[in-house]
């Protein structure tokens, strides 16, 4: 009786988180491989294949911070679909799911980055799509309203500029990006194989939807080590679910932290517009 306990605990907990590392290491290996293999394609951009702890460290940072949809989806996921198959199924799929949207992205940046329109049409629907980010993160400090006076302040001011911004860029966004209100609810009483498939297909969008708004970082900072950040802070945050679902949506929800990622999703969105405005100067005037 008491062997099939243990079995049980090690089959719910252990062989997951053991699958999340192996998934990671083989996802980075694929990434690598496919960065290697844009940089003989002729597109005159070539990524650095060398690896530096800040930029992993960076893109660790910026995803868990836009890593809140994400969060309430796999906890609500997992909630309803208990047992140690539907966490294998959930953790491969949202795994491939995000890597295939980061991949995607980076394959389409590096081909149409020497089609200096098309780039500048990526990186102006980039910008939007960080101004979205910062305003969804207001929801997280909308108690500040009522708070002290240097609170209500910033909540205001951030308010009425984003509201302001997203007016503008509602109506473009909304063609593009999908509604995944429903999708986010979850799903119970899925099939291993149903379950693989939603699974993958929600943080695909997300992904998608999140990476497009790194790419005006894409000209500042190393993507490889950029996109493993990310595949690595993915692999953190699927472990922290796996022990608590409850106590890391809370965390990735804390006030201060979506306070400072609005800050930096808004100054990414501004200088996106600046990268649009520098490579449409440099088509119209040659400089």
């Amino acid at each position: 009786m008491f062997k099939r306990i243990d079995q049980s605990k090690w089959l719910q907990s252990v062989i997951p988180l053991i699958l999340t590392l192996v998934i990671l290491a083989a996802l980075s290996a694929l990434l690598y491989v496919f960065v290697a293999f844009l940089n003989i394609l002729p597109t005159g951009t070539k990524i650095s294949l060398v690896v530096r702890p800040v930029e992993v460290l960076v893109g660790i940072t910026i995803y868990l911070k836009t890593a809140i949809d994400f969060a309430i989806f796999m906890g609500r996921l997992m909630s309803t679909n208990q047992g140690w198959r539907s966490r294998v199924a959930i953790e491969v799929g949202t795994a491939l799911g995000n890597a295939l949207g980061t991949i995607l992205i980076i394959g389409i940046w590096v081909i149409f980055k020497e089609v200096d329109l098309l780039l500048a049409l990526m990186v102006f629907l980039a910008a939007l799509v960080l101004f979205e980010l910062a305003h969804g993160g207001l929801e997280h400090i909308e108690h500040w309203e009522s708070g002290s006076r240097i609170k209500k302040s910033s909540y205001l001011f951030l308010h009425h500029f984003l509201d302001f911004v997203t007016k503008i860029t509602k109506p473009i966004l909304s063609k593009i990006m999908p509604d995944l209100g429903a999708k986010l609810t979850g799903r119970d009483g899925l099939t291993w194989k149903a379950l693989f498939v939603f699974s993958l297909s929600v943080p695909f969008i997300l992904g998608l939807d999140d990476f497009a708004g790194y790419i005006p970082l894409f000209n500042v900072i190393n993507i490889l080590g950029f996109s493993l950040g990310v595949f690595t802070a993915h692999t953190l945050l699927n472990i922290a679910l796996f022990l608590s679902p409850s106590r890391t949506i809370v965390a990735v929800k804390n006030e201060y932290i979506s306070f400072l990622g609005t800050l930096a999703f808004i100054g990414l969105g501004f200088y996106g517009l600046y990268e649009v405005f520098r490579i449409l100067i440099h088509v119209i005037v040659g400089v």
